[in-house]
């Protein structure tokens, strides 16, 4: 029994001493013994995104480009890359190795997700043949940003079809939530009488301010109508999207007061002929009488022609069912009496619009429209 442990030791010698694997020196051979000398490998150079690279994080996953490396060996290079948030690369987010080399002296590599946005990052890449191994090239740094977006704003006034005090009121709009970091933010407010926008009354832009964004109208906007406004943010290129529509009234419009016409001036009952009364009345007029100027200048002359000791009355005013008429009046005749026994007379010669003084008449039927005359 002894004899055969001694030779079962033995055998286990033999055997172990069999399977001892010398190291290589051969330059292609996987088992090569350690670096091999004389051979020099250059550092790769990163490429893409350079240093100082500002990076949207909606631009991701990153693809890194180096230039590759060179050797004076015969051995095939290999890649190593590194992403860090920090230039010692002790806090490492990233790292692969056996990297292939690209070709026409490039190499790329996606990487495999997003890096968080809002931080600054290094990357680096060094060159390996599996003997010897190239220095790390120089870090580059490059920052990945949160890329600004808006969301819409919230319209504060006026709102809910208000009506306001006058026809420039103040719009005043909650800011736009954003991500990202904006420089400049802008607002478009758009105004107009339709809910679709098609018919503006106005546009206009105003810059934000913290908070809440005002902008006073700069012009008169339409009174007595509805409505509608709506906003949104930008910072070229982004654009945000619309806001709610909000409706309002601007008050309506105060219709001027006419300029009153010259006051009538004295009698002219004193004249005993009718042209004579129509001249004195119409030479306290202006050049062309406004049609509430002539019902005062028809009334002036019934008046006096009822006052003066011309026959042929009591005169008034023709009143007009249709058609053209000043105040409901005729424009340009006196009358006396009814129906049939109706008279008429024209005061005012018409043919050239200067509504020089007359007295043609009288005008009897059936050669006239018989309507009610009116006596002052």
């Amino acid at each position: 029994m002894h004899t055969l442990k001694v030779l079962s030791a033995a055998a286990v010698s033999v055997a172990l001493a069999s399977c001892a694997v010398e190291k290589s020196t051969t330059p292609l051979a996987p088992t090569v013994a350690g670096p091999i000398a004389g051979v020099q490998i250059s550092a790769p150079k990163t490429l893409e995104p350079a240093a100082g690279a500002q990076i949207p994080g909606d631009r991701q996953p990153l693809t890194l480009l180096l230039e590759n490396a060179s050797s004076t060996g015969q051995r095939p290079l290999t890649y190593v890359v590194e992403v860090a948030t920090e230039a010692g690369f002790t806090n490492r987010v990233f790292s692969q190795n056996n990297i292939p080399p690209g070709d026409n002296g490039r190499t790329s590599l996606k990487l495999p997700s997003s890096l968080s946005m809002g931080k600054v990052y290094f990357w680096r890449a060094k060159a390996l043949d599996g003997a010897n191994e190239s220095a790390y090239s120089t870090p580059a740094d490059f920052n990945v940003y949160t890329p600004v977006s808006f969301d819409k704003p919230t319209l504060l006034s006026p709102v809910n079809n208000t009506s306001v005090s006058n026809v420039r009121p103040t719009f005043v709009m909650g800011d736009a939530p954003h991500q990202g970091t904006p420089v400049t933010v802008t607002y478009v407010i758009e105004v107009s009488t339709d809910a679709t926008f098609s018919s503006k009354v106005a546009v206009w832009q105003k810059d934000e301010t913290p908070n809440q964004t005002s902008l006073a109208s700069p012009s008169d906007l339409p009174g007595g109508v509805q409505l509608f406004w709506h906003a949104r943010a930008f910072e070229s290129p982004v654009i945000g999207p619309w806001s709610d529509t909000q409706t309002f009234r601007a008050p309506a419009p105060i219709a001027p007061t006419p300029a009153p016409g010259p006051a009538p001036g004295q009698s002219c009952s004193s004249q005993t002929q009718p042209y004579n009364v129509v001249k004195c009345r119409r030479d306290q007029y202006g050049a062309h009488m406004s049609n509430d100027q002539v019902v005062q200048f028809e009334k002036s002359v019934a008046s006096d022609l009822n006052k003066s000791s011309i026959g042929g009355g009591p005169y008034g005013l023709l009143r007009k069912s249709s058609g053209t008429s000043c105040g409901g009046y005729a424009c340009d005749i006196i009358c006396s009496g009814s129906g049939a026994g109706q008279k008429q007379w024209d005061i005012l010669g018409d043919s050239d619009g200067a509504q020089t003084p007359a007295w043609n008449g009288p005008n009897t039927p059936p050669n006239i429209r018989v309507d009610s005359c009116d006596v002052p």
